[in-house]
């Protein structure tokens, strides 16, 4: 029997027949044994990552303390764009950044965990002298029923979670110091296609709360941000973010977290336009924290894990882009200078790691590619105190 040719001796025949002429190297009876043996040759021959090095510790220099960014690391896998992500948001002047950790995909069964995804992320962030908020959602296939989307969790699982939360808290102790109890539970998609439901929210907050304290009593545990909604009472796909957060203390909340976060997006308005009941802007967040105030827990902290402005040319709720800029640069002063009650407050989005390819990416700082937009450029000349 006829034995198969090595790679080395192929090639070398290959070079050869080259010599003589392209088309009679792709009439030779080689060609297809070739074509087999090629897959392997590449794959011994794979070009090594780049090696990363977590680096010195850095410091942030920033006018504003208070400014952050929502970072979305979650689905980056090379860790030198993630190193490079958060030079940038230092860079820029933020000393904040807000990361999502799925549940699901650091215990995708359960007690079996992995960290070496958050960990780097972590690490990198805390190398760049950022404080990181953590927010925790994201429901395993193991702690749902079948057919079920992953924001469903049933109430049998609210143990499952706060064990997560437990986990985590304890894994990151002395490196995480914030932690966010899901998100958005007053819209039906992040409740599962349920609806919202403050007090079996609450029964969720609490049991997570118990939990992250017995893994680190200094934790900071945040109430979810709600979407701002104006959705009428009985709606299908959502409630009211200010109804939603009193029901929530009629329903026991209060002392079962140590902060609220609160989503905060200008739509087409001026931070420093006036907050009312009946419409959305980034004002709206002072509702939130009134809310606060008549339930008593007006010293409680309010963080903005979620805001910003859109400067896609499209979208119907966008500005263009030179007002984009003039409002977050207000909002990030008005926190500042105002708003004593809030401690940061982290636009949406920093950057993604791919192009979402829709009006989404006209939130971004920074596009996939690492080049800085105008708004980047912008708010990094205000945070050196350049900027009039």
């Amino acid at each position: 029997m006829e034995s198969a040719p090595s790679g080395k001796s192929v090639l070398s025949e290959l070079c050869g027949l080259l010599s003589q002429g392209l088309n009679h190297a792709l009439r030779s009876p080689l060609l297809p044994r070739l074509m087999l043996i090629l897959p392997l040759i590449g794959l011994t021959a794979r070009v090594p990552g780049p090696v990363v090095h977590i680096g010195e510790p850095r410091t942030v220099v920033t006018t504003n303390p208070k400014m952050g960014v929502h970072t979305r690391l979650t689905d980056e896998v090379e860790e030198w764009k993630i190193k490079r992500t958060l030079e940038m948001v230092r860079e820029m002047g933020a000393s904040w950044i807000v990361e999502y950790f799925p549940w699901g995909y650091y215990e995708p069964e359960k007690g079996r965990f992995d960290w070496s995804h958050p960990d780097l992320v972590v690490d990198h962030a805390l190398a760049q002298g950022l404080q990181v908020v953590a927010r925790i959602d994201f429901v395993p296939d193991w702690a749902r029923p079948p057919d079920t989307t992953y924001r469903y969790l049933p109430e049998e699982s609210y143990d499952d979670y706060a064990d997560f939360v437990y986990t985590f808290v304890e894994h990151f102790r002395e490196r995480v110091h914030y932690v966010v109890i899901w998100n958005e539970p007053n819209l039906a998609f992040e409740w599962g296609y349920r609806l919202p439901d403050p007090a079996a929210y609450t029964r969720l907050l609490q049991a997570a709360y118990r939990r992250a304290k017995d893994a680190d009593p200094n934790v900071t545990v945040l109430a979810a941000g709600l979407a701002p909604t104006l959705a009428p009472p009985g709606s299908e796909w959502g409630m009211d973010d200010l109804l939603f957060l009193q029901q929530m203390y009629d329903a026991g909340a209060r002392g079962f977290f140590d902060g609220l976060a609160i989503h905060a997006y200008g739509w087409t308005l001026s931070p420093d336009a006036e907050a009312s009941e009946t419409t959305l802007g980034f004002s709206r967040a002072s509702l939130l924290h009134e809310v606060l105030v008549r339930n008593g827990d007006g010293d409680l902290p309010c963080y903005i894990t979620e805001a910003g402005w859109n400067d896609n040319r499209r979208w119907a709720n966008a500005v263009r882009p030179a007002l984009r800029i003039d409002y977050t640069v207000r909002a990030y002063e008005k926190v500042l200078e105002e708003w004593s009650w809030c401690r940061m407050v982290a636009m949406w989005v920093f950057r993604y790691p791919r192009p979402a390819r829709t009006y989404q990416d006209d939130f971004t700082f920074v596009t996939p590619g690492f080049v800085s937009r105008p708004i980047y450029d912008a708010v990094q000349a205000y945070a050196r105190g350049e900027l009039p």
